[in-house]
Parts: structure tokens; sequence; C-alpha cells
């Protein structure tokens, strides 16, 4: 049991994945699951619903999952939601890991966070999601950057998510956690309202491969946060407003709308890695049988 790591290591170490040879130790991220798991449940009552669609992905294929973002809290139940069976490597704005002289970047790194570098193409942090991801963990982010009517930044769209996705090959899982944007609004005491965290459906990035290829990552995520609000919202997702939510940002609707997205399971989705991990590694076992024969042969 580790006590003291250097949390800019634990960014590169594996938690929960295929890989476990060097892995962030989980004695402090289960302590937490208990005490802030244990807290939540009392004071917001909260629940997880539909599950399955992320438990599904366990042992067969990372994950990269999505959240509209409302509230700090966000995060907390992204983390809470998945344990105790998997843990969600969320990625988090680098100027929090140096909070409280660098306790609370020991305290994130520990249950699998995460630095990114806001606004900019952190190419460091893109590399390290991905890496995650092709070890079969799960990452989580919040592709608003920023909370959702708590600042004075315009909402938009960071198409990062997609590109990440793409790189690493895998499914993107929409979720969302309500009832956290009324625990604190400016002005306003502190309450506790049931709070509710939701999965969707898995989006797959090659499904948008119609597109010209400028305009696919952005899409694709724009489709994908328009799953999450639909969640939110508890609303078809042809019935959010994302015009509304994000003025800035082209709507893709009407594409669409002439273009349905194909719409998949988290079991298919995962049964199909299953296959293609079965059939690559019994690839890998004929040919080194082969190469073993060829060696026999030419002592012989």
């Amino acid at each position: 049991m580790s006590l003291f790591l250097k949390y800019s290591d634990m960014w590169d170490m594996d938690l929960g994945g295929r890989d476990r040879s060097r892995e962030i130790p989980h004695w402090f991220g289960n302590l937490a699951w208990i005490v802030i798991g244990g807290l939540c449940k009392l004071l917001f009552r909260y629940r997880v619903d539909n599950r399955q669609k992320l438990r599904a992905f366990q042992g067969a294929e990372g994950a990269l999952v999505i959240c509209n973002h409302t509230s700090f809290f966000d995060v907390v139940f992204m983390y809470l939601a998945a344990r105790p069976k998997q843990w969600v490597r969320l990625m988090g704005r680098d100027t929090l890991f140096g909070n409280a002289g660098g306790l609370l970047g020991q305290i994130l790194s520990r249950v699998g966070a995460f630095p990114v570098k806001r606004d900019t193409a952190d190419m460091t942090s893109i590399k390290r999601a991905v890496r995650m991801l092709k070890n079969d963990e799960l990452v989580g982010i919040l592709p608003e950057g920023t909370r959702r009517g708590k600042t004075d930044r315009v909402a938009s769209i960071h198409a990062g998510v997609s590109v990440i996705a793409r790189m690493a090959k895998v499914p993107i899982l929409p979720m969302t956690v309500r009832g956290v944007e009324k625990i604190k609004n400016k002005g306003e005491r502190v309450r506790f309202p049931k709070v509710t965290v939701d999965y969707g459906d898995p989006i797959l990035v090659s499904d948008f491969d119609f597109l010209p290829k400028e305009e696919r990552v952005e899409a694709c995520t724009w489709y994908a946060m328009r799953e999450s609000f639909a969640l939110f919202y508890r609303v078809p997702a042809e019935d959010v407003d994302m015009v509304a939510l994000f003025p800035e940002t082209r709507d893709y609707a009407p594409v669409f709308a002439e273009h349905p997205i194909p719409r998949h399971t988290s079991d298919e989705l995962a049964c199909a890695a299953r296959t293609v991990r079965a059939e690559k590694e019994a690839k890998a076992v004929g040919a080194a049988a082969k190469a073993e024969g060829a060696e026999k042969g030419e002592g012989e």
C-alpha cells in the first residue's frame, strides 16, 4: 500500500484496465468511494439509471464517457456511478491540481484523474486519454469545459472528445447528472435535491464518416452532447434546442434529420469488441505456433 506517490507519476499509471502491471493503488479510491458515496447517498439520495450501459464495456473495451456540465458535483457523481466495479479516469482542468499546495492534485490523481490545459490542443492529455482507452479503461470528459450558467463564458463544445475516441477506436457513451444544478445557486443557500445519474446509448465516431472530413469530429461531438442533454431534459434528442444551448456553434440538426445516425447498444458493441479481440488472439497464437514449427523444422 503506497502512501506517498508523486501525483504527476499517477497520470501515466493504469487503473482498472486490461494491463494492471503498474496500477494506481486502490486503497485511497476505495476509501473515497465509501466516504463520499455514503455522504452523497445520505444527502442527495442519488440513484443510477441504465448503469448496465456502462457495465457492458467492463472487460470488453474502453469507452469515452461524456456529460453536460452544470455543477462541480457532476464529476463526483460520474466517479461514484461507475464504482465499485469500474473506474472513470476524469480529465480535469490543470489549474485544479496545484490547489491547496498540491493536496488537491494528490487526491484527484489517487482516484484516477489527470489534467488538461483548457482552450488548447493539449496533445499530452490527449495521448494519455488514448493510452488509457486502449487499455480498456473508462475516461470521463465534460466537453463544455465550464459549468453552464455559473460563469460569464459563452457555452461551447470542445470537439477533442471525438478526436480522442477516433484515435483510440472506442465508443462515446453519453450520460447526464440531474439535480446537481439545484445544489447551489449564486446568492442562495445550499440545497439537497435528489440526484439521478443516467446513461444513454453509445456512439461510434465512424458513423459520421459520411460528412466532409473537416466536419466529422465537430459534428460527432455535437451529436453526443445532444444525447446528453436529451437525457438531462428527458426528451427525444430531436427536441433539444442546441441553438439556444450553444449559440456560437453550428447547428447540425438539419444534417442529422436528413441522415439519421445508426443506434447502437452497449451490449452490441461490447460483444463485437470481444469477438475482434478473440480473433486477434487466435491469429497471434496461430502465428506463434507456425513460427515455433518452422524453428523446429530448421533445427532438424
